[in-house]
């Protein structure tokens, strides 16, 4: 099955960093988003952000608790990030928890695919099945 829509986020929290050695820092941030379209609901992020002196350089991990309907169906399920930018070569994926599915989300297996928009706007395809 396919989900597709957009989200935004809002909240950013950022942390100081907490280990920095030449340069290289990693810090905690933490954030909220709201879904729309085929999944709509909310996102609750944690992540660990790993940044340089290289603005064009950086990586994220980060779990996501989503609270939301999806094809009709309601529930939550958590979404591991892990995010690597490399002199501005961007790769990303985010995958459902295995097991994390609650409610009627029970046994949810899937990939989100973020998409941003040279705007800034964000929009999602998810590849799941139940």
């Amino acid at each position: 099955m396919n989900a597709k829509g957009t989200f935004v986020t809002f909240g950013w929290t950022p942390q100081e960093p907490y280990d920095v050695v030449d340069g290289a820092a990693l810090a905690f941030v933490t954030l909220s988003k709201t879904f729309e379209g085929d999944l709509a609901g909310s996102g609750a992020v944690t992540m660990i952000v790993s940044s340089s002196e290289r603005e064009d350089s950086r990586s994220y991990v980060a779990m996501e608790r989503v609270s939301c309907t999806l094809g009709g169906r309601t529930g939550t399920f958590v979404l591991q990030h892990n995010a690597v930018s490399d002199e501005g070569d961007d790769s990303l994926t985010c995958t459902v928890v295995p097991g994390s599915g609650t409610g009627e989300l029970t046994g949810l297996r899937g990939a989100l695919q973020i998409h941003i928009a040279p705007d800034g706007s964000h929009s999602y395809t998810f590849d799941y099945e139940l």
